[in-house]
């Protein structure tokens, strides 16, 4: 089964994400113009700025493709600021895409000064090995609350750090910045048996 990955390349940590859906022998594309979106299985939406990323969607017109590529049931997967673009509720300020039922709170670890790297365990059905995860934390948001379709797939603190509802995947860490491939592993996963239901 081929399997095209778009990154969206407007800002942020893309080229990373690139590297890791290539690693794992996945075909991976930067996102700059709307329509590019429509020909791909998946898209990420990387870390970054998240009020800069959300002006340029707006700027370029993006938000009909992504609702198209959303409602057609396409895995979308947000990391960190692509979190934020994501949620349904944001702490203090307007909602985002509203594509998962979750509330977030924006830099609630701290600055950029304040990033850390921690070992935490993921449920994910496609872990490999068994390993914990090291996950790098940089200005990462604070996920509050979930709605009821929500599946926590990793927490830290008591902290949810990663979930999943339907086609819609979340971390508020940077797998991108790891050699280790089992994040970006699950979301080919879901690629792959959301594209065969659609068939």
């Amino acid at each position: 089964m081929e399997i095209k990955v778009g990154v969206l390349a407007l800002q942020g940590a893309f080229r990373e994400h690139i590297n890791a859906v290539r690693k794992c022998g996945v075909y991976a594309k930067e996102i700059k113009l709307p329509e590019q979106i429509t020909c791909m299985d998946g898209l990420i939406i990387p870390g970054g700025e998240s009020t800069t990323i959300n002006k340029l969607l707006k700027k370029y017109g993006f938000k009909t493709y992504l609702d198209n590529f959303y409602k057609k049931g396409k895995p979308i997967f947000g990391t960190c600021a692509g979190l934020i673009v994501l949620s349904n509720d944001i702490k203090g300020e307007k909602a985002g895409l509203g594509y998962i039922d979750i509330t977030v709170e924006r830099n609630a670890y701290g600055r950029q000064i304040d990033s850390f790297e921690e070992s935490v365990n993921l449920n994910l059905n496609y872990n490999l090995n068994g390993k914990n995860f090291n996950a790098v934390f940089i200005r990462a948001p604070r996920i509050l609350k979930v709605g009821g379709n929500v599946k926590i797939l990793g927490k830290l603190n008591g902290n949810i750090i990663m979930a999943r509802e339907n086609n819609i995947l979340v971390s508020v860490f940077h797998p991108e910045l790891e050699d280790d491939t089992r994040v970006h592993q699950y979301f080919i996963e879901m690629i792959k048996e959301l594209k065969k239901k659609g068939d």
